[in-house]
């Protein structure tokens, strides 16, 4: 149970992932095979997209590989770089709690009026669920680094 939280983000990417190939892969045959692709599954593999965009973004801020000013912040004394990292930490949380906010609001929108995908009649709101809940993920990785970070930092500061 340890290893699936700890690596929640990798195992349902990895489904997700493979779930898109199969299916592109079953498009690709149908369509060359018997000159008949299948139309839903571009509605599918954009809808998982997002999921695995957001699922992808969760695990580069566990692994810290997100793009980052490191070559400005790497000659900034350590009481400006922990400030410079708590300014990054507090508009990284105002930024995917608003998305959090903004989509749940939109999902709520959506099952009220009743919005359904295009190709299979699917209720709009399973597509948008991918970001408020990869947003999610998200908050609670960049939480644990900066829980780690603020740890690491208060060691330094004593040493």
């Amino acid at each position: 149970m340890k290893f699936f939280l700890k690596n929640i983000e990798e195992i349902f990417s990895f489904v997700i992932f493979s779930f898109m190939a199969l299916l592109a892969f079953a498009n690709v045959l149908t369509r060359y095979l018997f000159n008949y692709p299948i139309a839903f599954t571009e509605e599918i593999e954009v809808g998982a997209m997002v999921w695995l965009t957001l699922f992808g973004a969760a695990i580069g801020f566990k692994r810290g590989s997100h793009l980052g000013i490191s070559f400005l912040t790497a000659r900034l004394p350590n009481r400006i770089k922990i400030l410079s990292s708590k300014f990054a930490l507090l508009l990284t949380l105002g930024l995917f709690g608003m998305l959090i906010y903004f989509c749940c609001i939109q999902i709520i929108q959506e099952i009220e009026l009743r919005i359904i995908s295009e190709s299979l009649g699917l209720p709009q709101w399973i597509y948008t669920a991918g970001i408020p809940i990869g947003s999610l993920f998200i908050l609670l990785r960049v939480l644990e680094i900066a829980f780690k970070r603020e740890t690491t930092f208060g060691r330094d500061m004593n040493d």
